[in-house]
Protein backbone atom coordinates (compact mmCIF):
# COMPACT_ATOMS: atom_id res chain seq x y z
CA UNK A 1 0.00 0.00 0.00
CA UNK A 2 1.20 3.51 -0.73
CA UNK A 3 2.48 5.61 2.11
CA UNK A 4 3.29 9.27 2.39
CA UNK A 5 1.27 12.32 1.47
CA UNK A 6 3.41 12.93 -1.60
CA UNK A 7 2.06 9.74 -3.18
CA UNK A 8 -1.54 10.64 -2.48
CA UNK A 9 -3.38 13.08 -4.67
CA UNK A 10 -5.28 15.31 -2.26
CA UNK A 11 -7.25 18.22 -3.69
CA UNK A 12 -9.54 21.03 -2.60
CA UNK A 13 -12.15 22.82 -4.62
CA UNK A 14 -12.24 26.08 -2.69
CA UNK A 15 -15.48 28.09 -2.57
CA UNK A 16 -13.81 30.93 -0.57
CA UNK A 17 -16.81 31.34 1.75
CA UNK A 18 -15.00 31.16 5.09
CA UNK A 19 -12.58 33.36 7.00
CA UNK A 20 -9.22 32.61 5.30
CA UNK A 21 -7.43 32.82 8.65
CA UNK A 22 -9.50 29.91 9.99
CA UNK A 23 -9.70 27.86 6.78
CA UNK A 24 -8.02 24.49 7.26
CA UNK A 25 -7.89 23.82 3.52
CA UNK A 26 -6.02 27.08 2.89
CA UNK A 27 -3.45 26.18 5.54
CA UNK A 28 -2.93 22.75 3.95
CA UNK A 29 -2.53 24.35 0.51
CA UNK A 30 0.10 26.73 1.92
CA UNK A 31 1.88 23.72 3.45
CA UNK A 32 1.75 21.99 0.05
CA UNK A 33 -0.18 19.06 1.50
CA UNK A 34 -3.25 19.80 -0.61
CA UNK A 35 -3.53 20.97 -4.22
CA UNK A 36 -6.17 23.54 -5.15
CA UNK A 37 -8.60 22.98 -8.01
CA UNK A 38 -9.49 26.29 -9.67
CA UNK A 39 -12.84 25.31 -11.21
CA UNK A 40 -15.39 22.62 -10.38
CA UNK A 41 -15.15 21.38 -13.96
CA UNK A 42 -11.52 20.45 -13.31
CA UNK A 43 -12.47 17.75 -10.79
CA UNK A 44 -11.62 14.38 -12.31
CA UNK A 45 -14.60 12.11 -12.92
CA UNK A 46 -12.53 9.24 -11.48
CA UNK A 47 -11.60 10.95 -8.19
CA UNK A 48 -13.33 10.43 -4.86
CA UNK A 49 -15.27 13.56 -3.92
CA UNK A 50 -16.33 14.08 -0.31
CA UNK A 51 -19.90 15.29 -0.47
CA UNK A 52 -22.17 15.29 2.61
CA UNK A 53 -25.20 15.04 0.29
CA UNK A 54 -23.97 11.95 -1.56
CA UNK A 55 -26.20 8.90 -1.41
CA UNK A 56 -23.37 6.45 -0.79
CA UNK A 57 -21.21 6.25 2.33
CA UNK A 58 -17.42 6.09 1.98
CA UNK A 59 -16.13 2.60 2.78
CA UNK A 60 -12.82 0.75 2.72
CA UNK A 61 -13.87 -0.62 -0.69
CA UNK A 62 -13.51 2.89 -2.11
CA UNK A 63 -9.75 2.70 -1.54
CA UNK A 64 -9.44 1.42 -5.12
CA UNK A 65 -10.36 4.95 -6.27
CA UNK A 66 -7.75 6.79 -4.16
CA UNK A 67 -5.15 6.57 -6.93
CA UNK A 68 -7.31 9.01 -8.91
CA UNK A 69 -7.37 11.54 -6.08
CA UNK A 70 -9.41 12.56 -3.06
CA UNK A 71 -11.24 15.88 -3.28
CA UNK A 72 -12.76 17.95 -0.51
CA UNK A 73 -15.21 20.73 -1.36
CA UNK A 74 -14.34 23.58 0.98
CA UNK A 75 -17.34 25.79 1.72
CA UNK A 76 -19.10 27.40 4.64
CA UNK A 77 -21.43 25.07 6.52
CA UNK A 78 -23.91 27.97 6.54
CA UNK A 79 -24.12 27.64 2.75
CA UNK A 80 -23.61 23.88 2.40
CA UNK A 81 -27.20 23.17 1.36
CA UNK A 82 -26.92 25.48 -1.64
CA UNK A 83 -23.42 24.22 -2.51
CA UNK A 84 -24.16 20.53 -2.38
CA UNK A 85 -27.40 20.58 -4.37
CA UNK A 86 -25.21 21.01 -7.44
CA UNK A 87 -23.61 17.96 -8.95
CA UNK A 88 -19.85 17.68 -8.79
CA UNK A 89 -17.95 15.39 -11.12
CA UNK A 90 -16.25 12.45 -9.52
CA UNK A 91 -17.31 9.57 -7.34
CA UNK A 92 -19.36 11.25 -4.62
CA UNK A 93 -19.25 9.76 -1.15
CA UNK A 94 -20.44 11.02 2.18
CA UNK A 95 -18.49 10.41 5.34
CA UNK A 96 -20.06 8.42 8.13
CA UNK A 97 -21.07 10.43 11.18
CA UNK A 98 -18.25 11.85 13.27
CA UNK A 99 -17.80 14.59 15.85
CA UNK A 100 -15.95 17.77 14.96
CA UNK A 101 -12.93 18.72 17.05
CA UNK A 102 -12.22 22.06 15.40
CA UNK A 103 -12.63 25.09 17.68
CA UNK A 104 -15.60 26.49 15.72
CA UNK A 105 -17.78 23.35 15.81
CA UNK A 106 -16.32 21.23 18.61
CA UNK A 107 -18.52 18.27 19.50
CA UNK A 108 -21.05 18.85 16.70
CA UNK A 109 -22.06 16.22 14.16
CA UNK A 110 -22.03 17.04 10.43
CA UNK A 111 -19.76 20.09 10.75
CA UNK A 112 -16.26 18.81 10.10
CA UNK A 113 -13.59 21.13 8.80
CA UNK A 114 -11.92 20.24 5.52
CA UNK A 115 -8.89 18.74 7.28
CA UNK A 116 -11.16 16.64 9.51
CA UNK A 117 -13.10 15.39 6.49
CA UNK A 118 -9.96 14.51 4.54
CA UNK A 119 -8.38 12.84 7.57
CA UNK A 120 -11.49 10.79 8.35
CA UNK A 121 -11.62 9.63 4.73
CA UNK A 122 -7.93 8.70 4.82
CA UNK A 123 -8.37 6.67 8.02
CA UNK A 124 -11.36 4.81 6.56
CA UNK A 125 -9.44 4.14 3.33
CA UNK A 126 -6.43 2.76 5.20
CA UNK A 127 -4.10 5.77 5.27
CA UNK A 128 -3.99 6.56 9.00
CA UNK A 129 -0.42 7.89 9.02
CA UNK A 130 -1.28 10.35 6.27
CA UNK A 131 -4.35 11.47 8.21
CA UNK A 132 -2.20 12.10 11.27
CA UNK A 133 0.25 14.13 9.17
CA UNK A 134 -2.54 16.39 7.89
CA UNK A 135 -3.98 16.87 11.37
CA UNK A 136 -0.54 17.59 12.85
CA UNK A 137 -0.75 21.03 11.21
CA UNK A 138 -3.39 22.05 13.78
CA UNK A 139 -3.15 22.34 17.58
CA UNK A 140 -6.46 20.53 17.95
CA UNK A 141 -5.76 17.95 15.22
CA UNK A 142 -5.02 14.95 17.41
CA UNK A 143 -8.19 15.69 19.37
CA UNK A 144 -10.22 14.80 16.26
CA UNK A 145 -8.70 11.32 16.15
CA UNK A 146 -9.07 10.86 19.92
CA UNK A 147 -12.70 12.03 19.92
CA UNK A 148 -13.60 9.66 17.08
CA UNK A 149 -11.18 6.79 17.74
CA UNK A 150 -13.75 4.03 18.24
CA UNK A 151 -16.15 4.88 15.41
CA UNK A 152 -13.26 5.51 12.99
CA UNK A 153 -11.75 2.13 13.84
CA UNK A 154 -15.07 0.39 13.22
CA UNK A 155 -15.80 2.38 10.05
CA UNK A 156 -12.37 1.46 8.66
CA UNK A 157 -13.02 -2.23 9.31
CA UNK A 158 -16.53 -2.29 7.82
CA UNK A 159 -16.77 -3.96 4.44
CA UNK A 160 -19.90 -2.25 3.10
CA UNK A 161 -22.04 0.82 3.56
CA UNK A 162 -24.85 -1.13 5.28
CA UNK A 163 -22.43 -2.09 8.05
CA UNK A 164 -21.33 1.52 8.42
CA UNK A 165 -24.95 2.65 8.69
CA UNK A 166 -25.42 0.21 11.59
CA UNK A 167 -22.25 1.49 13.29
CA UNK A 168 -23.47 5.08 12.88
CA UNK A 169 -26.71 4.22 14.69
CA UNK A 170 -24.80 2.55 17.51
CA UNK A 171 -22.61 5.59 18.15
CA UNK A 172 -25.04 8.34 17.19
CA UNK A 173 -28.57 6.95 17.78
CA UNK A 174 -30.35 10.32 17.76
CA UNK A 175 -28.95 11.66 14.49
CA UNK A 176 -30.13 11.77 10.87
Amino acid sequence: MQTGLSKLKLYVYHMHQDDPAKCTASKLVRARMLKPIAKAGMISKKSLVLNPSAAEILTKQDSKHIKNGLVVIDCSWKRAEEVFVRKFKGIGRRLPLLLAANPTNYGHLYTLSSVEALSAALVILGFSEEAERLLSQFKWGTTFLELNAEPLKEYSEAKESEAIAIIEKEYFPYSR
